[in-house]
């Protein structure tokens, strides 16, 4: 008789991640009252870690809301009926976010490739020699239903050579890889907490060059007074200043805590056991004779290794078998990738290696389970190991 686990014992999927414990500590801390000045204090100064973990220049903007919350603000406040945009779509994030852009530009364009490969630059080079009109350029980093990292290094240097503001969805790579505002010419840049950084889901971060901020301000559809508002934030880490609602207190506390374990452990470092987590991962995916969803591991993404379903497996059936019989949960597709791959998560307290082990496991054991075949779970597992071993 089988035994069933009722709750997951290694939650590794790509968002919400298990939080780290002294996050979950934090969010049991007091909730102070929003004016008091011991709040206003501490607000302050998590806005500044905030700056320092982004290395930017200007102090960025907390959002009172998951990262769905920031991405649709941006395409509010961002754009105006005057403008051209173009979006690149390279899985189901970028191309979702056209419903977010497009009710608020005179045009929208895109450039778009399958989902399971990545933007060239060249191409968006292309777009804009061809329409120099273009005021902004949106584009998701790491595209998480398809585990794929676009080269936004590379497209923000075209980008900043002409007028148009970079708009960067870095939600679920920001804090688990190198990537910083700045280094790629971002002016607008989302980041999910509740990602890499191990917090609940629950707010956003945003930074926000200079460029960045005026284009907002010249844009007068852009949301006041607005669940929405971008601008009206602007000032609010200031402790002097007001704040335009009442932020989640407990969830502040957490962001704290998050950022503190950041840049204690230091990014560098966070990048690697991240990188090393996710090539461990994909070389046991690959030993068990399964295929990576990705078209290459040049741009296989270090916090989430996404893989293509065999003939025949069912996704719903195959990560219901891996929670009920070994305890493990991990990720759909979504949208045009959803039952055609799975996805396991290397973010914050899952970016450790051996848990490459557990999941790679998991699922080679569940799907000889299911189609009644073998897989070489033991062929996996030494991938695995021979991963992590190269690296003591």
């Amino acid at each position: 008789m089988t035994t069933r686990i009722p709750d997951p014992v290694f939650t590794l999927t790509t968002g919400p991640v298990n939080c780290y414990p002294e996050v979950l500590q934090a969010l049991g801390k007091p909730v102070l009252y929003d004016q008091d000045p011991a709040f206003l204090q501490t607000y302050e100064r998590v806005n500044l870690k905030a700056q320092a973990a982004f290395a930017s220049a200007n102090v960025p903007v907390i959002l009172q809301g998951e990262p769905v919350l920031a991405l649709e603000a941006v395409g509010a406040s961002a754009l105006s009926k005057e403008d051209v945009v173009l979006n690149l779509a390279s899985g189901v994030y970028g191309d979702g976010y056209r419903s977010w852009l497009e009710p608020h530009a005179r045009e929208y364009l895109e450039i778009r490739v399958p989902f399971n490969e990545v933007i060239d630059p060249a191409s968006v080079a292309a777009m804009l020699a061809a329409r120099p009109e273009i005021a902004v350029v949106t584009v998701c980093h790491h595209d998480t239903p398809s585990g794929t990292i676009n080269p936004v290094k590379e497209i923000g240097e075209i980008v900043a050579s002409g007028k148009a503001i970079f708009v960067i969805d870095a939600v679920s790579s920001f804090g688990g890889m190198e990537i910083m505002p700045e280094d790629v010419k971002a002016d607008i840049f989302v980041a999910g907490p509740n990602k890499c950084l191990g917090c609940p889901p629950g707010l956003s971060l945003l930074a926000v060059s200079d460029k960045g901020w005026a284009k907002m301000k010249r844009n007068p559809n852009a949301p006041r007074g607005s669940i929405l508002s971008i601008l009206d934030w602007e000032d609010a880490w200031k402790r002097e200043k007001p704040f335009p609602f009442t932020p989640s207190v407990a969830e502040i506390n957490a962001l704290e805590a998050a950022l503190d374990l950041y840049l204690a452990e230091g990014p560098g470092t966070v990048w690697a056991r991240h990188a090393l987590t996710a090539r461990a991962c994909r070389a046991g995916i690959k030993a068990m004779g399964l295929e990576l969803w990705a078209a290459s591991e040049d741009f296989a993404s270090p916090t989430t290794t996404a893989i293509r379903l065999p003939e025949g497996i069912d996704e719903t059936a195959l990560r219901q078998t891996m929670r009920e019989v070994y305890g493990v949960v991990i990720s759909a597709g979504r949208g045009a990738t959803f039952n055609r791959l799975v996805r396991i998560g290397h973010m914050g307290p899952t970016a450790r290696p051996i848990y490459a082990l557990i999941a790679v496991t998991a699922l080679g054991s569940a799907i000889a389970r299911m189609s009644g075949k073998p897989c070489d779970v033991g062929a996996g597992a030494a991938a695995v190991m021979a991963v992590i071993d190269s690296m003591t």
